[in-house]
């Protein structure tokens, strides 16, 4: 049996066929991030509409499949190539690398924020930039506990919804550093407060885990869901380290607003 199979290209690639016409481009990272920012021209593909492309679009169209890294598109690429799709290509470095060809140039940084972003390691010519493991100088800052950088960074148009490769956002970091003025500035720009990580668990989650009243305070303030469900099926409410946080999470969302 001769099975198909699909193709890994770059960005450089990507831009040539999609500069075909017929080229299907499908964003199959989570809704909300597609949302924040996608590629021009992409469609959303998920659980709940792969099927309609793959019975229902004509199999001679080239099919490009971005994610955010590159990794869960090579599934659904594989999954289009085995209903006999001709052409069906993943994009190497997802979302991620596209955007970071395609990125404005920064404006100019003041001289603090280049000297801090030298020495953290990050270089001052890509304010998106990220280590090993994803973290961004917009991430680091908030994990630090650093408002000023912070601010700085949003204004610079640092993008609050980039991952690392966990699937944790900034705001996820400042959660972690316990800051409110940094939660604060992030929700602001429109930080998503909903957004579910690797393990489906969300800043609300974590913060009630960890024992953080006040981070659980803020976010239900700002209308945090307590009802959505990590990948293990536990609420916000199950994972309450605390009697002030398991309190605030049973209480009605009014009394909630009233919290800061």
């Amino acid at each position: 049996m001769n099975t198909r199979s699909f193709q890994r290209i770059d960005v450089h690639r990507a831009r040539e066929l999609l500069q075909r016409q017929d080229t299907m481009l499908l964003d199959c990272r989570h809704p909300s991030d597609f949302q924040a920012g996608h590629i021009a021209g992409a469609s959303p593909l998920g659980d709940y509409n792969a099927d309609d492309y793959v019975l229902n679009m004509a199999k001679h169209r080239p099919v490009l499949i971005y994610c955010y890294h590159g990794n869960a598109s090579q599934m659904r690429a594989q999954l289009f190539a085995d209903f006999g799709f001709a052409e069906v290509y993943s994009l190497d470095g997802g979302y991620e690398a596209w955007r970071r060809v395609h990125a404005p140039q920064n404006p100019q940084l003041t001289e603090a924020l280049q000297r801090w972003l030298t020495e953290q390691g990050f270089p001052t010519a890509d304010i998106h930039a990220g280590t090993r493991d994803g973290v961004t100088p917009l991430m680091r800052a908030a994990g630090e506990g650093n408002p000023e950088r912070v601010a700085e960074l949003l204004a610079a148009g640092a993008d609050p919804h980039q991952r690392n490769n966990d699937g944790n956002q900034a705001l996820w970091f400042a959660c972690v550093s316990e800051n409110l003025d940094i939660l604060d500035l992030l929700v602001a720009v429109g930080a998503n407060l909903n957004h579910q990580n690797d393990n489906g668990a969300t800043c609300l989650m974590y913060a009630a885990s960890a024992g953080k009243t006040s981070v659980v305070a803020r976010l239900l303030a700002f209308g945090a869901h307590r009802s959505l469900l990590s990948l293990d099926d536990f609420t916000a409410l199950d994972m309450a380290a605390n009697l002030e946080c398991l309190n605030l999470l049973r209480e009605t969302p009014r009394r909630i607003k009233a919290v800061t």
